[in-house]
C-alpha cells in the first residue's frame, strides 16, 4: 500500500468532480449521436438503455464517495476508463504519478494476454 501527500488527497478531491463533469459531457455527446443515428426508434431506445446502464459502473459516473485509502485504484481506474490521461495527473507528485502509470501499464499488458 502507498502513502501518498496529502497534497495529492487535496488536489484529488478538487478535481474529480471536474474530471466526472468532463467526462459526462464526452457520454452525453455519445448518447446524442446514437440518438441522431438512422437505426429505429426503438432500436436507439434500447440500445441508448444497454449503454446507461453499462456507463453507469464506470468510475467516472460512479466514484463519489472517496477514500484515503483507495486513492491509487480509483486513479487507476479512471485511466483505464479513459476518463481522464496522464496530462490530469500533471499536478499531483511524481510518486502517484508513476505509480499510476505502473498500475495501468500492468492492467493493459494482462488485458494483452
Amino acid at each position: 500500500m502507498y502513502q501518498f501527500e496529502e497534497t495529492d488527497w487535496k488536489l484529488f478531491r478538487a478535481k474529480l468532480p471536474e474530471w466526472q463533469e468532463a467526462y459526462m459531457e464526452r457520454l452525453l455527446a455519445e448518447y446524442a449521436e446514437l440518438l441522431a443515428g438512422d437505426a429505429s426508434a426503438s432500436e436507439k431506445f434500447w440500445a441508448l438503455d444497454k449503454r446507461i446502464r453499462a456507463d453507469r459502473q464506470r468510475l467516472g459516473v460512479r466514484v463519489h464517495e472517496e477514500s484515503r485509502s483507495k486513492l491509487q485504484d480509483i486513479l487507476t481506474g479512471l485511466m483505464i476508463d479513459n476518463v481522464i490521461t496522464e496530462d490530469d495527473l500533471q499536478d499531483f507528485s511524481e510518486s502517484l504519478r508513476e505509480s499510476t502509470h505502473t498500475w495501468v501499464q500492468m492492467y493493459r499488458k494482462n488485458i494483452e494476454e
